[in-house]
């Protein structure tokens, strides 16, 4: 016989909660104590009740599939090979190859690494259709699933001008590609950029959705998910909820296109909040942005070393970032329970109040020419600093808490001499089409100022 146990107690309304709340504040005003607003202009209330999670939506969410990814940047193709193996013969189910050179023999790096039922991610920084048919030759006669990546218009957002192609043009390539191999996931949207640079919640889920409706409209779109390349932030059930409403946005829009709803997230910790000095803190931030990652439901997770700022890529900051994730699967049990977001009214009510926002200011965005022609007139990148500053703010004026930084700085450490890495905004002039939006982290110039006063 099974007893419910709640059965004993007399339910207590909300009102009555507040009610005893406001006994205990002993006159101090409920709202201006305990109910705090985010920079989304959402207010967050103390508790959370079924009341308030009446009209939220179901979001199905795969925490027990998520993947551990391991990026790797391809430059001198044996020691890629070797790494690469060796990071899957240590716990990683998945890679993301980084590759800047064309001339690099794809071929040979995806037959030498053992890839058998593995997940396959490309982050190129060029198009082209030769080398994606030797992708595509290598799929048909594997078991490992692939992820071009490709995103023109995140290219164009983050470096100003379009890729180079023998094509008319970029979506014309990209048209091309998604014909001839419909069996294989082309398109990828960069919403990490928006994160880095400043955005808030809500403006990373509409220009996600802005930027993914663009390809719906000039593509004759293949059937295959598109991928999202999220940076999760350190508001841990703010994140959550923020990977929870892009799901549940996306498969809406992408239904109106008769597109695949399915999209697939992989997502990274956002460079935004890390720092040089006490550099060991920037693994507890991760651990915990990691955690909201899969919480959301991100298909893969590649965590960001500790040193990532500061030192070249090294196995001892890769297999730390890689044990993080590793301690929350196998020790933590976080992919044993899927959707385990639900119930929560917290979250639930966060996921509801911030897809209902982002869908206003998508709607704003396509009344007024669509994504593209916004990023083209630099009103995107516009509103993305406006954020930004007022985060920066924040962060300057000790009401953004960074430890070790800005608040129980160690004034012993010195960092001069261990820079392999410049780890500040870099500027490369050169001429574009639009301004770039530029990726900053928030202790950049307290860090500098810092490093020019070191012995």
């Amino acid at each position: 016989m099974t007893t419910n146990l709640f059965d004993d107690f007399d339910s207590v309304s909300a009102k009555q909660w507040k009610q005893k709340i406001q006994f205990e504040l002993k006159g101090a005003d409920y709202n201006e104590t305990l109910v705090w607003t985010s920079p989304e202009d959402i207010q967050v209330k103390p508790f959370y009740t079924q009341e308030d999670s009446k009209n939220t939506f179901d979001v199905a969410t795969k925490a027990a599939d998520f993947s551990i990814c391991q990026n790797i940047y391809v430059y001198d193709l044996e020691k890629s090979i070797e790494r690469a193996t060796d990071t899957l013969l240590r716990g990683a189910d998945s890679i993301r190859f980084s590759i800047d050179n064309e001339a690099i023999d794809v071929t040979i790096l995806l037959e030498k690494t053992p890839l058998n039922n593995r997940t396959v991610y490309f982050n190129l920084s060029f198009i082209s259709i030769d080398f994606v048919n030797k992708i595509a030759a290598f799929a048909a006669n594997s078991s490992a699933k692939i992820f071009l990546n490709l995103d023109p218009i995140g290219h164009l957002a983050k470096e100003g001008n379009w890729f180079t192609t023998k094509e008319k043009n970029n979506f014309e390539t990209l048209q091309n590609i998604c014909a001839k191999h419909p069996s294989i996931s082309v398109l990828s949207i960069n919403a990490a950029l928006y994160q880095n640079a400043g955005a808030n919640m809500v403006q990373q889920i509409a220009y996600a959705l802005g930027h993914a409706t663009e390809y719906f409209n000039q593509l004759s779109y293949q059937k295959q998910p598109i991928v999202f390349e999220i940076a999760v932030g350190t508001n841990y059930f703010f994140e959550i909820a923020k990977l929870r409403a892009l799901r549940l946005l996306f498969s809406l829009i992408a239904k109106e296109y008769e597109a695949n709803p399915n999209c697939h997230i992989i997502a990274t910790p956002t460079k935004r909040n890390k720092t040089l000095y006490d550099y060991n803190v920037n693994m507890l931030r991760t651990t915990t942005e990691c955690m909201s990652a899969i919480l959301g439901g991100a298909d893969a997770v590649a965590n960001l070393a500790y040193d990532a700022l500061y030192h070249k890529d090294n196995e001892f900051g890769d297999r730390i970032a890689r044990n993080q994730l590793l301690i929350l699967k196998n020790e933590s049990y976080f992919d044993k329970v899927n959707n385990p977001a639900d119930g929560s009214y917290y979250i639930e009510t966060l996921t509801n109040q911030l897809a209902e926002k982002a869908l206003n200011l998508f709607k704003d965005i396509e009344a007024n020419g669509g994504f593209l022609k916004q990023l083209n007139e630099g009103i995107i990148k516009r509103k993305i600093q406006e954020s930004a500053d007022a985060s920066q703010d924040l962060f300057d004026n000790g009401k953004e808490i960074l430890l070790g930084t800005n608040k129980h700085p160690n004034k012993n450490d010195r960092m001069k001499h261990d820079l392999e890495l410049f780890p500040f905004v870099k500027i490369k002039p050169r001429k574009t089409l639009i301004t770039p939006i530029i990726e900053k982290r928030l202790a950049e110039k307290l860090e500098q100022e810092r490093l020019s006063s070191e012995a």
